[in-house]
């Protein structure tokens, strides 16, 4: 069984999280290390997907953002709009899809089995719908996926609220979709739910999921990591695919 070494971050901005996933997935690619799941939580932010309607789905004016706090990011995954905030779990698997999981379609209906599987661990009966990505509860996601492969390395990845304030997700048409709403672990619960016990169960179920053994180790901030040679790192980026509903 091939190793998956966790990584629980805290609080990252997510300009630090784009940088740190593009020295990873090189560093992967490379085999000078295994696969990763980086577990975090982001400050609040609005990322945009690649699709093209993502900024339209953006209801809120620039100076009420501004007002907010809250800043708008470019990613580079698949998908539309969406929300991230505190209390909001996020998911970044750093894998190697080869040999045998390179399959898009395989590696987004797993993420959605792993949220899946949390929910049940809470009593909570989420599952999916036909024709869109994502976990959820009855007309409500309580998980995002938005996922980039590049040459069958994953980064970007999911996005699971369990006690996060959803008022910000006014301020956007979540995913593009506009006949859908957002829940909670918390408002399903009616109480607040500890934070580092569902990052366990996220461990648990995407190390069964997808056959790997999880090593939790010491948290690696952006700035200890080597930089490398920029211009190699960067002339070597091939395409990649960008996948499904906004993380």
């Amino acid at each position: 069984m091939r190793p998956l070494e966790v990584r629980r971050l805290g609080v990252v901005s997510y300009g630090d999280s784009l940088e740190l996933q593009k020295e990873l997935v090189e560093e992967r690619r490379a085999g000078r290390i295994p696969d990763l799941l980086l577990l975090l939580q982001h400050p609040p932010v609005i990322t945009l997907g690649a699709r093209r309607t993502s900024r339209s789905h953006i209801v809120a004016s620039d100076a009420r953002l501004a007002d907010l706090g809250i800043d708008v990011h470019d990613t580079g995954r698949g998908g539309d709009v969406t929300y991230h905030g505190p209390g909001q779990i996020v998911g970044y698997p750093i894998m190697d899809l080869r040999p045998d999981r390179c399959d898009v379609h395989r590696y987004v209906r797993d993420i959605e089995e792993v949220m899946i599987r949390v929910c049940a661990d809470y009593g909570v009966a989420a599952e999916r719908i036909p024709g869109l990505t994502g976990a959820w509860v009855g007309a409500d996601k309580i998980g995002a996926i938005g996922v980039r492969i590049s040459r069958w390395i994953t980064s970007h990845g999911f996005a699971f609220n369990v006690n996060t304030d959803l008022s910000p997700f006014q301020l956007i048409v979540p995913c593009g979709i506009p006949d859908r709403g957002v829940t909670s672990l918390a408002q399903i619960a009616g109480r607040a739910v500890p934070l580092a016990d569902v990052e366990e169960r996220f461990i648990d179920h995407l190390s069964a999921v997808f056959e790997r053994q999880a090593m939790t180790t010491a948290p690696l901030h952006p700035s200890t990591l080597p930089r490398g040679d920029p211009e190699l790192a960067e002339g070597s980026r091939p395409a990649a695919i960008t996948v499904s509903a906004a993380s």
